[in-house]
């Protein structure tokens, strides 16, 4: 297991359509085991594999509440792992979260989606499986989905919003690229 680096925006990489996983080799196992340690560092909730630059459809989540208060204990780890994931449905009904992303660091919006979805995916044995998502479940999942097919959550923005976040994040990797 390894803690890789993330893709940051402006890369191009983010905007990558990721390629259908064919089956569940040791390759992607241990992609996902790459995933996780990346994900529990950074830290977040979720990761899509394109943001570590592996362009296939892996995502890993885990919604155990870590942030605790002095004195209490963190929730046990909940990891969960969705290869080939896809939306088969989603409700009228929509909610709204504030999103992050760890290839947009310290960047935080309130995002509207639809607050449940179905999704179709292959577990980490390779049978297909099904979930009915609600809350957060449903907009991690949707968030990371989106990655997968290089749509971006600022892209649930209006175009002001994106444009300025793109312009801050092109000028930050020009001037570490002049350093």
């Amino acid at each position: 297991m390894a803690i890789r680096p993330l893709v940051i925006l402006p890369d191009a990489q983010l905007r990558l359509v990721s390629k259908p996983v064919e089956a569940v080799t040791p390759e992607i196992r241990a992609l996902v085991d790459d995933m996780f340690e990346t994900m529990y560092d950074a830290p977040g909730i979720g990761l899509a594999a394109i943001q570590i630059g592996e362009p296939v459809r892996v995502v890993t989540i885990d919604l155990a509440k870590r942030d605790v208060k002095e004195g209490e204990e963190p929730e046990p780890r909940r990891p969960q792992v969705f290869i080939n994931p896809e939306v088969t449905w989603t409700s009228e009904e929509v909610s709204t979260y504030e999103e992050g992303c760890l290839s947009i660091p310290e960047y935080y919006e309130e995002v509207e989606r639809p607050a449940e979805v179905k999704v179709r995916y292959m577990d980490l044995d390779g049978k297909a499986q099904e979930i009915e998502a609600e809350g957060l479940l449903a907009t991690c999942l949707q968030h990371e989905i989106d990655h997968l097919n290089g749509v971006l959550f600022i892209d649930h923005l209006s175009r002001l919003k994106r444009e300025r976040v793109t312009k801050k994040f092109a000028k930050a990797a020009k001037r570490e690229r002049a350093a």
